[in-house]
C-alpha cells in the first residue's frame, strides 16, 4: 500500500539517485515533528546563464533556466531526472531542494554583450518553471527579462503560473519589436486533478485568466497543452483549446505525456494513490502510444506518441483547433531590433547582420 499523499507535494518519494552507489531510504517515513518537508534554497554558481541544446524536436537553440528544481511538484515532470545530475533524486528532492542561480541576470548581460553572441530567441526556460513561487522573492526571471530588453534580444517564455503576468510591463516592451511570446501550459481544465499533479503550479483558472491579460496586453500568447495523458487527460483537449481561444491564445500546441528514467514509477505510485481504479487503464493507454513500453526516447516519438491511438489524439488536437480558429502558425519573433553597447559605448545596433547571415529576419515561436 502506497503511504498517504503529502499537501503541496507531488510525490511521497524520494528514490535512489541512478548515479548514486548508496542512498539514503526514507520512502514513506516521516519526522513526526516535520511530516511536511519544507523546500530548501540553495545557491547555484554556474559560470554562464545561457544552454544550448542540439534536439531536432526541440524549436530553440538558447534558453535560460533561473532555477534548477521546481517547486511545482508536478509528478509527471519530465525535467525531473535532471536534478539527479546535481547528487539529488527525481522525488521529493527535485521539488524540495531548488537550487537558485541568483548571478544568472549578469551572467546573461556578459553573453550578450559578447561579440561572439548571435541574436536569437531565447527560451525561458527550458527545463523547470521560470516563475515557480520562488520567483516572487527573488525575481530572477524578472532581472533577467531587463537584460532582454536592454538588447531588445527575442525571449519564449513557457510557464504554469499567473506570476508571469507581473512582468507585462517588459514584455510589452520587446513586444513592440516582435521580440517576446509566451505560452501558458495547460494540463487539465479539472481543478480537483491540477492540484493533485500539480500541487503549487497556478489553478488552470488562474493560467486562462494570464493569457486573457497577455493578450489584452497585446503580447503574443498561446496554450501548450501538456503533458496530454492518455487514458486520464487527454477527452479534455477540444474543452482546453476552446477555453484558451476564448481567453485571447493565438496559437496551440501540444505534448504527450513523457516519463523518462524514474518519472514511470512515480507517476505509477500516483495514479495509484489518486485514481487507483483508473490505473491500469492509464498505463495501457501510454504503453499504446509508446510501442508498448511506458517511455520511448526517441526524437521522432516523445513528443507526439505513435501508433493508432496517438493519431487519434492528434486528429482530435487538430479538428479542435480548426473549430476554435487557432489552426494557424505561431507568431514570428524578430532579432531585428537587437542592440548592445559597443566599445565606445555607444549602442550598436546588429539585427540586420544578424539577418542577413541567417538568412531569415527572425525566429519562430512554437511550443
Amino acid at each position: 500500500m502506497s503511504p498517504a499523499p503529502i499537501r503541496g507535494r507531488g510525490t511521497v518519494h524520494n528514490p535512489a539517485n541512478r548515479f548514486e552507489r548508496f542512498a539514503l531510504v526514507r520512502d514513506g517515513w516521516r519526522d513526526p515533528e516535520d511530516p511536511d518537508p519544507h523546500t530548501v534554497f540553495l545557491w547555484d554558481h554556474s559560470r554562464s546563464a545561457v544552454a544550448y541544446n542540439d534536439s531536432p524536436d526541440v524549436p530553440f537553440d538558447a534558453s535560460i533556466n533561473p532555477y534548477r528544481g521546481c517547486e511545482h511538484g508536478c509528478v509527471y515532470c519530465y525535467a525531473r531526472p535532471s536534478h539527479e545530475y546535481l547528487g539529488f533524486s527525481a522525488g521529493l528532492d527535485f521539488e524540495t531542494k531548488i537550487l537558485v542561480k541568483e548571478g544568472a541576470p549578469e551572467l546573461l548581460r556578459a553573453a550578450l554583450s559578447s561579440p561572439s553572441w548571435k541574436p536569437q530567441t531565447i527560451l525561458m526556460s527550458g527545463v523547470t518553471d521560470p516563475y515557480q513561487p520562488v520567483e516572487r522573492r527573488f525575481a530572477i526571471t524578472r532581472r533577467c527579462l531587463q537584460v532582454l530588453l536592454e538588447f531588445r534580444n527575442p525571449v519564449a517564455i513557457a510557464t504554469k503560473s499567473y506570476l508571469v503576468t507581473r512582468d507585462i510591463d517588459i514584455l510589452s516592451q520587446l513586444a513592440e519589436h516582435n521580440a517576446a511570446g509566451v505560452s501558458l501550459t495547460l494540463t487539465t481544465l479539472d481543478e480537483g486533478l491540477a492540484r493533485a499533479a500539480e500541487p503549487r503550479a497556478s489553478s488552470p483558472r488562474l493560467r486562462l485568466r494570464a493569457i486573457a491579460r497577455l493578450a489584452d496586453a497585446r503580447i503574443p500568447v498561446g496554450v501548450t497543452i501538456a503533458p496530454v495523458i492518455p487514458g486520464l487527460t487527454d477527452h479534455e483537449l477540444p474543452q482546453i483549446v476552446e477555453a484558451a481561444a476564448q481567453a485571447g491564445t493565438r496559437f496551440a500546441g501540444f505534448i504527450m505525456l513523457r516519463l523518462p528514467h524514474g518519472v514511470a514509477p512515480l507517476f505509477e505510485t500516483w495514479l495509484e494513490q489518486h485514481f487507483p481504479n483508473r490505473k491500469e487503464r492509464v498505463l495501457n493507454r501510454i504503453r499504446e502510444v509508446r510501442g508498448g513500453l511506458l517511455y520511448d526516447s526517441s526524437y521522432t516519438a516523445r513528443g507526439r506518441g505513435k501508433g493508432v491511438y496517438a493519431q487519434h489524439i492528434q486528429r482530435l488536437f487538430r479538428v479542435a483547433c480548426r473549430k476554435s480558429g487557432l489552426d494557424r502558425a505561431a507568431p514570428i519573433m524578430s532579432t531585428d531590433a537587437f542592440r548592445r553597447l559597443g566599445r565606445s559605448g555607444q549602442l550598436e545596433l546588429l539585427a540586420s547582420e544578424a539577418a542577413a547571415e541567417s538568412g531569415s529576419p527572425g525566429a519562430r515561436f512554437r511550443e
